[in-house]
């Protein structure tokens, strides 16, 4: 007859955090008080489904263990035994994860299923509940406590308290590519409320352009005694948190957006509030490449947007950043997706990605293959700026809704009242950053994002690297209009 055992216990840490050492099928030894030495066989990862770790137990059992299952979105695993000197027999457990509603704590549910030999089944269920699970929950908690308390100070452990060596590009005139100038410089330790990361990957958006521009002078003052750093998100590890932070540990995963540039080096300390947890599916670069525009699809689909089954939309730069995930997107919504793109290469990207109908075409010229491909659209995601300004209206149907997302071809001009009334039009010109303003917000608008790549609604985007260094590099490719996908700085 099979033996079950039970345990659940909640654990004082969010989700991502405790998912992190759990999904490392050979962690158990530094956390779990009963394990003595394990390693992988085969020199195979600790995540890869079919592993098998061997490890010794402190009372000089021995067993063997296999992962069958890894689920990062559902936070679960399962496991079995296929070789120990302990008689458990058929053994295969379950570690589930889930979120408690505040979103700092973690429900851990185990349970396993065995048999035993005659006589031995209340020794056995007791071996596994308590010296197991019982105890596992207890110096897992331990395990995490310790990580917090080294960077508050106590036990004995001192806080990552100094400056820290870093390089970053700086800008001091504004204008072309050719004034961001790299150098060394130290990053400062986490002041209240903040958290010190050590940077992996940065994202490079057409803000930075601007903004490298001197077209948005109060986001970014510039001058030679006071240089101004660009970027808005970045992706990489924990370093330390100063006072009045909780949540985050040492070695956590995470990822930033905010509303103040500064990312463009390799240590940057920020407000907590800006600050996301990774799950284990979304690597740095990802996390770099997908954080801001992904949210900014998020807003532009589903708030502004409304973007449902048979919502005819156009988007332009379709196979930009935000212009391919804005795509796939709706097209997996219902939406008749219309693109814009400047070459025959880029309108394939931009077929692969969901476009039912691709304009290409460099003078900016496209309402009238709009009209005559679906009567009009009902949302235009417009990030062209002056130089589309009259064929947007002209492209627009009847209670059409144009959202200004940026100016690539220059300074927007003004809308006058007049030009909506012919067709009851409507216009917004949204800053994502009120769509974050808190931390709640960031975190659940990443969840959405998150989600859509786990389950297929936004495809991963082409990705080219540059390192820190080459930053002006990236800002040369990135206005060549020659790019497809994402652009992302490696310190």
């Amino acid at each position: 007859m099979l033996q079950k055992v039970v345990r659940s216990t909640v654990i004082d840490a969010p989700i991502e955090r405790v998912w992190a050492v759990l999904r490392d099928f050979n962690s158990h030894d530094q956390w779990h008080s009963a394990i003595a030495e394990s390693r992988i066989e085969g020199n195979e990862r600790s995540d890869q489904v079919g592993c098998v770790r061997s490890f010794t137990l402190k009372d000089g059992n021995r067993i063997r263990e296999q992962l069958l299952t890894l689920d990062d979105t559902q936070h679960k695993s399962t496991y079995c035994i296929v070789e120990a000197t302990l008689p458990l027999q058929r053994y295969v457990a379950t570690v589930t994860l889930k979120p408690v509603t505040d979103g700092n704590r973690t429900f851990w549910h185990w349970e396993s299923t065995f048999a035993t030999p005659p006589g031995m089944e209340h020794e056995l269920r007791e071996t596994v509940a308590q010296g197991v699970y019982e105890t596992g929950f207890d110096n897992l908690r331990q395990h995490l406590l310790r990580g917090s308390d080294m960077q508050a100070g106590r036990g004995g452990a001192m806080p990552t308290a100094l400056p820290a060596p870093t390089r970053r590009v700086v800008l001091t005139l504004y204008g072309g590519p050719e004034e961001l100038r790299a150098e060394n410089a130290e990053a400062a330790p986490p002041r209240a409320g903040e958290v010190r990361i050590q940077q992996r990957a940065i994202g490079i958006n057409y803000l930075d352009v601007y903004l490298r521009r001197g077209w948005v002078p109060q986001m970014l003052p510039v001058s030679a005694s006071s240089p101004g750093v660009l970027g808005m998100e970045a992706a990489g590890g924990v370093i330390d948190v100063g006072p009045n932070v909780s949540g985050f540990l040492a070695g956590d995963r995470v990822a930033y957006l905010g509303p103040m540039p500064g990312a463009y080096c390799g240590v940057r300390s920020v407000p907590a509030e800006w600050v996301v947890s990774l799950p284990a599916a979304v690597d740095d670069e990802m996390a770099a490449a997908l954080l801001l525009k992904g949210i900014t699809a998020d807003y532009l689909l589903h708030d502004l947007g409304r973007v449902q089954r048979g919502t005819r939309l156009l988007v332009h730069a379709a196979a930009g950043g935000v212009g391919l995930l804005v795509c796939h997107w709706a097209r997996r919504l219902g939406a008749t997706v219309i693109g814009t793109v400047s070459s025959d290469a880029k309108a394939r990207i931009a077929r692969d990605h969901g476009c039912e109908h691709v304009i290409v075409t460099r003078d900016y010229r496209f309402a009238d293959a709009v009209q005559h491909l679906c009567g009009g659209a009902d949302v235009v995601i417009d990030g062209l700026g002056d130089a589309a300004h009259d064929e947007n209206l002209a492209a627009l149907a009847r209670r059409g809704h144009w959202i200004s997302l940026g100016q690539a071809s220059g300074p927007l001009t003004p809308l006058p009242p007049d030009a909506l009334v012919a067709k009851s039009l409507s216009f917004s010109r949204p800053v994502v950053f009120d769509y974050v303003s808190t931390q709640a917000q960031l975190a659940e608008r990443a969840r959405r994002v998150w989600k859509a790549l786990a389950d297929g609604d936004i495809l991963p985007p082409p990705i080219e690297r540059f390192s820190l260094d080459a930053a002006a590099q990236a800002h040369t490719r990135l206005e060549s209009r020659a790019t497809t996908g994402a652009l992302i700085l490696v310190p």
